[in-house]
Formats: C-alpha cells, structure tokens, sequence
C-alpha cells in the first residue's frame, strides 16, 4: 500500500496527453512507455515523497527515467497527498504561475 494518495492536476493531465500522443506521432506505441514510466514515477513518489530535489518554491521535481521530462509536485503532508503540478521536458523553463 502506498503512503502517499496522488493527485494529477488538470495542467498536468494536459500535459501527458500532449506529450503521449507527440511520442506517438514519432513511433507507434512510445506514447505508452513513456506514460508507463511516468506512472512508476509517480508511484515511487507516493512512497518516497521527498526523495527528488526542492527545486522553487515547495516544488519538487522527478527525473522521469528514460525520457527527458520532470513531474513538478508538491507534498501536502497534512493530507497524504502528492500533487502532480506539471510534466515539462527538462529543456523547458517552467513558467511558475503555470505550475498551480
């Protein structure tokens, strides 16, 4: 059982269906690996909530392996919960008022 309960916000869910279907337009079916190694991400993260870096503000950001993007989230400790802000590739500076 997970310690951590996730939540996805919806510039976040944007984010993965841009970004899976772009891998899908490149090769069939990367669109789905790369959504199933963000997934294991994520649910590393309900484990081990504070095992990627502070990077600005409370938020957090995790190498997703294999692909160059990052889940920018943050921890609400009081409720459990791990909250997914954004998936951006690594190239991208994130726009802070973007990610809420």
């Amino acid at each position: 059982m997970k310690n951590f309960k996730l939540v996805i916000k919806s510039n976040a869910q944007l984010d993965l269906k841009e970004n899976i279907s772009w891998y899908n337009q490149q090769k069939k079916g990367l669109g789905k690996t790369f959504y199933s190694y963000v997934k294991k991400k994520a649910k590393q993260l309900q484990d081990y909530p504070y095992s990627a870096e502070n990077r600005y503000l409370d938020i957090r950001t995790a190498v997703v392996e294999k692909f160059p993007y990052m889940l920018h989230y943050i921890v609400d400790y009081d409720n459990k919960t791990i909250v997914i802000l954004a998936v951006l590739h690594t190239s991208k500076n994130p726009d802070t008022s973007y990610i809420k």
